[in-house]
This record gives C-alpha cells, sequence and structure tokens, in this order.
C-alpha cells in the first residue's frame, strides 16, 4: 500500500517546525516507521500514537504519521481504524491543497473500505484517485489506481458470485463487474509494460486470470495463468509459482482436461512442500483425489484423500477431515470396498455431529443408510423416525437456508438435491438435451425483505413529515386602530428593521460556516493553521461518499465480522471468506468449485453401481 508521506523525508522540514514537542513527535514516528518496516506493526502503532500525543505543528508530518497508522491499522487487521485514520490523512491533504497527497490517501481509504465489503464508497475513491492521478501526469500513481479499481469490481463481483454453481452462471449485474475489473487490470497491464515492470505485470495477469475464471473463459484464464506462471519462475517466486499452477489446475478441469490439471495439482503439491505450508499440501492433495475420481482412477484417489486426512488430523482440521472421510468413503464404495466405505461414512457422520453440520450430518446419514443396506446390516429404526425421515432432512436444509439466506455454499448440499455433472464427453450430450423443469404455477409472490423494509420505511417517512406542520405557530391577526406616523419615525422604523434583518443573516452565515474537524496531534497554536483552506474544486460525489462513511447506518456496520488479515496480500492470494457461519471454515480444504463438481459426479456413482437380485423362479 503507498503512503502518503514518509516521516524519514520530512526530518530536516521537521527541524525548522521549532518546540521541543515537533521534535519529539519527529523522533517517535521515525522509530514507529522503522518498527513498521521490519514488520513489527503492533510496536508501530504505539510509537506513532506517542508522536500524536506529543503533538507537532507541521502538517506534512502529521500527515505522515496518520498515513502510515492507517497503514499499520490495516496489516493488522483492524480496518476500522485504518479507515479513521485514512480519512483524517485525506482531510489534511485536500485542507493544505496537496494534489499528490490527496490522491494516494484516495487510494487507501478505496483498499481499506473494498477489504470491509464497502465497495461503491471505495469505487469512488479509488476512482479519485485515478482522475487526480491523470490530471497530474503521475503515470506510476494512475497504474495503482487501476489496479486498485480492478480489484474492487473483481471483489465485488467475486461476492455476488455466491450462490451461484458454477464460473459463469451469475446475474447480469456480477457480469458486468466483472467485465470492469478486466478492463481496469488490462490497462494496468499496458501501463506496465511500459515502464517494463515485469512483477507488476505478473499481478495484473494473474487477477485477469482469475477474472476470466469467473467469466467462465477458460482459455482465455489460461492464457494469463500461463503468463502469471512464466514471470513467476523468472523471479524465483515460488508462491506464485505454486497459485499459477493450483489455478491453471482449475481452468483444465472446467475443460474435461484431466491429466493436464494432474500435472499443475502434483507441481502444486511439490511446491507446497517446498514452502512448507501443510494446509496448501492437503488442499492439492485433495484436488488430485477429486481429479483421479475424475479419472476413474480410484485406488490413486484413495491415496491422495488418506494424505489429505492425515495432514488435516494434525491441524486438528475437523472440516478438511470430514471432508477427507466423505471423499474416501465415495472412492472405496466406487471400488466395491462397501466395509472401508461404511467405516469412513460413519466418521463423516461423527464428524458432522460434532461441528453442527446439519446438511453434511444429513447426506452422511443417507450414505451410512444405503451402505448398510448393500452390506445386509439391519438398523432397527423407530416407525416415527422412519416416517419423517425425508421431512428431517428437509428441516435441515431450511434451517439452514433461513439462517444464511442465499450464501450457503455448494459444498454443503444435501445428495437428494444433487445430480450428475456432465464433464464426460457423452455426458455433456446428454446435458445439451436438457430441458429446465416448468415453473410451479398459481403460487402468489411473497413480498422479500428488502421491499418490506422499503413499505416500512415508506410508511415511517409518512408518519414523520406531518410532525413538523404539527409544531408551526399561527401568528395573530388580531387588527389594530390605525395610527398615524410622521416621516422621521418611517425612517427610524426601516433603518430598525434593516438592523435586524442584518443581525439574523449574519447569524444565519455563521450557522453555514464549514468547521474544520479534529486533527488529533496537531498542536492548537499552530501557525499553519492559516494556510489550511477549502478545496476550491470540490468533487460534489466524493465528498457525498465521505459523508456516507461518517454517518453511514450503524446496524449495516454491525452485521458481519470483519475479516482478520495479517498482512497484505493481492486478490490472487486471498481466499473467499466462508460465508457459511454454522460451520468452522476447513483450512485444508480448497475453496473452489472443483469440489462441488466432484459432488455432483458421485451423487449418482451408488446408484449406478447397484446389483439387482435373481428373480425368483
Amino acid at each position: 500500500m503507498s503512503l502518503s508521506a514518509s516521516a524519514e523525508n520530512l526530518s530536516s522540514d521537521g527541524q525548522n517546525g521549532g518546540g521541543n514537542d515537533s521534535n519529539m513527535c519527529l523522533e517517535l514516528a521515525l522509530e514507529g516507521e522503522r518498527l513498521c518496516k521490519a514488520g513489527d506493526c503492533k510496536s508501530g502503532v504505539a510509537f506513532f500514537q506517542a508522536a500524536i500525543q506529543a503533538g507537532t505543528d507541521d502538517l506534512r508530518t502529521l500527515s505522515a504519521i496518520y498515513s502510515q497508522l492507517g497503514n499499520a491499522y490495516f496489516y493488522l487487521g483492524d480496518y476500522v481504524k485504518a479507515m479513521n485514520y485514512h480519512k483524517l490523512d485525506l482531510t489534511l491533504a485536500r485542507s493544505m491543497g496537496d494534489k499528490l497527497g490527496e490522491a494516494k490517501s484516495s487510494g487507501n481509504l478505496g483498499n481499506t473500505l473494498k477489504v470491509m465489503g464497502k465497495f461503491d464508497e471505495a469505487m469512488i475513491c479509488c476512482k479519485r484517485h485515478l482522475a487526480i492521478s491523470k490530471e497530474m501526469g503521475d503515470k506510476m500513481s494512475e497504474g495503482r489506481a487501476l489496479y486498485n479499481l480492478g480489484n474492487v469490481y473483481h471483489a465485488k463481483g467475486k461476492q455476488g458470485r455466491i450462490g451461484y454453481q458454477n464460473p459463469g452462471e451469475f446475474s447480469e449485474e456480477v457480469r458486468q463487474c466483472l467485465q470492469q475489473a478486466v478492463f481496469y487490470y488490462e490497462e494496468n497491464l499496458k501501463l506496465m509494460r511500459e515502464f517494463c515492470d515485469s512483477a507488476a505485470q505478473g499481478r495484473a495477469c494473474g487477477n485477469l486470470g482469475n477474472t476470466y475464471y469467473l467469466l467462465g473463459d477458460f482459455q482465455q484464464a489460461i492464457f494469463y495463468h500461463n503468463e502469471r506462471l512464466k514471470i513467476a519462475r523468472e523471479f524465483g517466486d515460488k508462491a506464485a509459482e505454486r497459485r499459477a499452477n493450483s489455478n491453471l489446475g482449475n481452468c483444465h478441469i472446467f475443460l474435461g482436461e484431466f491429466e493436464k490439471a494432474a500435472q499443475h495439482y502434483k507441481r502444486t503439491l511439490v511446491l507446497a512442500k517446498e514452502l512448507g505450508d501443510r494446509a496448501v499440501e492437503a488442499q492439492a492433495c485433495d484436488s488430485l483425489g477429486n481429479t483421479y475420481t475424475l479419472l476413474r482412477d480410484y485406488p490413486t484417489a484413495v491415496e491422495y484423500h488418506l494424505r489429505h486426512l492425515e495432514i488435516a488430523q494434525q491441524l486438528k482440521d475437523k472440516v478438511g477431515e470430514g471432508r477427507a472421510c466423505w471423499s474416501l468413503g465415495n472412492a472405496y464404495s466406487a471400488m466395491g470396498n462397501h466395509e472401508k466405505a461404511l467405516h469412513f461414512a460413519n466418521q463423516h457422520l461423527n464428524l458432522s455431529k460434532e461441528l453442527g453440520d446439519e446438511m453434511g450430518q444429513a447426506t452422511a446419514q443417507m450414505n451410512v443408510e444405503d451402505l448398510q443396506k448393500i452390506l445386509g446390516i439391519d438398523k432397527i429404526i423407530p416407525k416415527d423416525e422412519k416416517c419423517n425421515k425425508t421431512q428431517t432432512i428437509k428441516a435441515a436444509v431450511t434451517n439452514i437456508a433461513a439462517s444464511s439466506p442465499g450464501r450457503y455454499r455448494l459444498r454443503r448440499q444435501s445428495m437428494d438435491n444433487l445430480h450428475l455433472i456432465k464433464l464426460t464427453p457423452e455426458g455433456k450430450k446428454r446435458e445439451i438435451s436438457e430441458c429446465p423443469p416448468p415453473a410451479r404455477a398459481g403460487i402468489a409472490p411473497q413480498p422479500s425483505q428488502e421491499e418490506d423494509e422499503n413499505n416500512f420505511f415508506e410508511l415511517l417517512s409518512r408518519f414523520q413529515s406531518g410532525r413538523m406542520d404539527d409544531q408551526r405557530c399561527a401568528l395573530r391577526t388580531n387588527t389594530k386602530p390605525k395610527i398615524k406616523v410622521t416621516a422621521n419615525e418611517n425612517k427610524n422604523d426601516e433603518d430598525d428593521l434593516l438592523e435586524l434583518i442584518a443581525g439574523m443573516q449574519s447569524k444565519r452565515m455563521d450557522e453555514q460556516r464549514v468547521v474544520l474537524p479534529f486533527l488529533p496531534g496537531l498542536n492548537a497554536n499552530s501557525a499553519n493553521q492559516s494556510t489550511m483552506h477549502s478545496p476550491q474544486d470540490t468533487d460534489d460525489s466524493f465528498i457525498e461518499m465521505l459523508v456516507r462513511c461518517q454517518q453511514g447506518s450503524r446496524i449495516d456496520d454491525q452485521r458481519s465480522i470483519l475479516p482478520i488479515s495479517s498482512n497484505l496480500q493481492d486478490p490472487e492470494d486471498v481466499e473467499n471468506q466462508r460465508t457459511n457461519e454454522n460451520v468452522q471454515a476447513g483450512a485444508t480444504v480448497p475453496e473452489e468449485d472443483l469440489f462441488a463438481l466432484i459432488q455432483r459426479l458421485q451423487a449418482g456413482r451408488m446408484e449406478d453401481q447397484r446389483a439387482s437380485g435373481p428373480g425368483k423362479t
């Protein structure tokens, strides 16, 4: 993240500020900057806060402190404080007329708002950053603004895809967001090629590959991920190389090129071992197990799933452990080893109960019962439980959907709602001939929650609108006898009236004056206060955004827990935040849509392998 100013560059100017407090403030800020660069952001924040307590009369020093405090809090995952300090930095830059500082602080604020999920406000900040950079002819700053805008549109589009099945299946609004992300990433890539900045080109290519993947254009995604892979190898960046191989594997899966996918996943596994990342190593094993399941090489699939299970148990990842047990049960069932399949199905059932995963529990229960029937194991089921089995599973699905409407991940779908995915060539032919079922008629549309809220606020608005009229005072119009007024008296009355009007108008002007916000750390008797002024070319939409940030709905701010991140990552690094609040996220479970495909593929395997008994003679 860019800094609006560096305290190191202000050391010489700070000496001119005079006063021991200003010198102390600068020394504390320099130590805080040194600690943050060394990776100790927590201690750095303490020094920056001490610098603010010491105070300074140098606005540029104060701007640098605000900027770096915002960055430090961002790295520590405290995005609310990061946003507040970047807002102070932005206010100070606009007050000083510092265009470069305004551009950089706008970019920093936009990045923070993006992580907080406030995408519309983030877009306004990043577009302001882009506009100022173009106005000043700063190409490097323009490139950063383009990259940040691509990140915002990519994040908004990715969040909008939650609830859809496969890449390319989403609403038109989500598609437009992703296409805007492609546009800004491509513009950034052009500029980075002009500057011959290979590292920045690699980041842009990786993000373009991810965005085309979400759009369902897998050929373009493969092209850009291969470019990313070349640049990563050129720089010896094994982490980026590992991500590129994993992304290439996912793309080849959707194209039905399973052998190529397996090659990339194997390279991912090797790199994960070299990097010492056990969670990613387990994810690669899971992806390889699923890929060999698609290739119908079940013994190899079992081998990789067992490795996934072992690592998940070592990392105490219950979700990943349950996932591995589910996969092993299906693989052993496909091999005809129903005893082992039942063993892992029971483990999956127990883990689902332990995690409180109602959907996983219903799925595991169905698998256990089917395997028990195949093995001829009779299980005494109470009559009431037998009659209400279907209703119980449906109730579990309804409860989960109600607690997290429209956001439940595909991997938790129950098996009765799954169908065989058409990945093989003959399956794709059957998919073309399929038609969607006709819509059910005769059901009145139910108003959505959003419509109910709108109706409520409209009613409240109508109710409140009359309160001002109710509180108006009617002036008495009692007639009095006319009194003859001389010219001198009339002139005096006019003078008094003018004085009264002037007094009232001057009071109104005072009420409409803009008061500068409180700037912590700025000395009250600062001579530089006189240099602060309001910008002449105020951007109305930008000011509206700031008002929304400062006076936004508190209820909306309290709806969700902010993500915690210890360091700043590119979008290609960041995994999707798990939206299922009822089930703990698994560190060893890949986030990609490959699992949903495998789950739907395996759903019909058990039925396909049933053998009908001989007929009675």
